[in-house]
C-alpha cells in the first residue's frame, strides 16, 4: 500500500517536471522526462511493486537469493580453476598425448612450427655521404636490408 503510494506521487512530480520543461519549450527532454515518469506507476498497475514488497518481506525469498548467490560463487570459482589448469580433463589429456609427438602442432595452427629460427647478422648503417638529400632514407634502408 505504501510502495503503490510513492509510486504514484513520483511519477506525479515527475509527470509536472515534464510539464515545466514542456512550458520552457524543451519538448524533447519533456518527452523523455514523462516516459521516465510513467514507469513507477506502469509497475504499480502490472503488480510487480506488490511482488517486490512480498518478496522484500519474505524470509524464504532472501534465503533463495542467498541460494542463487552461492550457485554464483561456486561456477565463478569452478570457471577460474579450470582456467588455472589449463582446461577441462579431456583437453589436458588431448595435450598431454599431443607433446609426446615430436612434431606436434598447435590445434588452432595451420602448418607446424619451424622452431628456433636464425636472424641475419647486423649490418652496420654506412654513413651519409654529405649533401645528398636522400643519404638519410638510404641509411635507413640499409639498415633494415633493402
Amino acid at each position: 500500500m505504501i510502495a503503490e503510494t510513492v509510486c504514484s506521487a513520483v511519477s506525479a512530480a515527475g509527470l509536472g517536471i515534464a510539464a515545466v520543461t514542456a512550458y520552457r519549450r524543451r519538448f524533447l527532454a519533456a518527452v523523455r522526462i514523462a516516459a521516465y515518469s510513467l514507469v513507477p506507476i506502469g509497475l504499480v498497475m502490472t503488480g510487480v511493486v506488490e511482488w517486490l514488497a512480498d518478496t522484500a518481506f519474505s524470509p524464504t525469498a532472501w534465503a533463495g537469493f542467498g541460494v542463487l548467490g552461492l550457485a554464483w560463487v561456486l561456477l565463478a570459482t569452478t570457471r577460474v580453476v579450470e582456467r588455472r589448469r589449463g582446461g577441462t580433463r579431456k583437453e589436458r589429456r588431448a595435450a598431454a598425448r599431443a607433446a609426446d609427438r615430436p612434431d606436434a602442432v598447435a590445434p588452432a595452427a595451420s602448418a607446424p612450427s619451424l622452431g628456433r629460427g636464425t636472424r641475419p647478422a647486423a649490418r652496420p648503417a654506412a654513413a651519409p655521404r654529405g649533401d645528398d638529400d636522400f643519404s638519410d632514407i638510404e641509411a635507413i634502408l640499409k639498415k633494415h636490408g633493402i
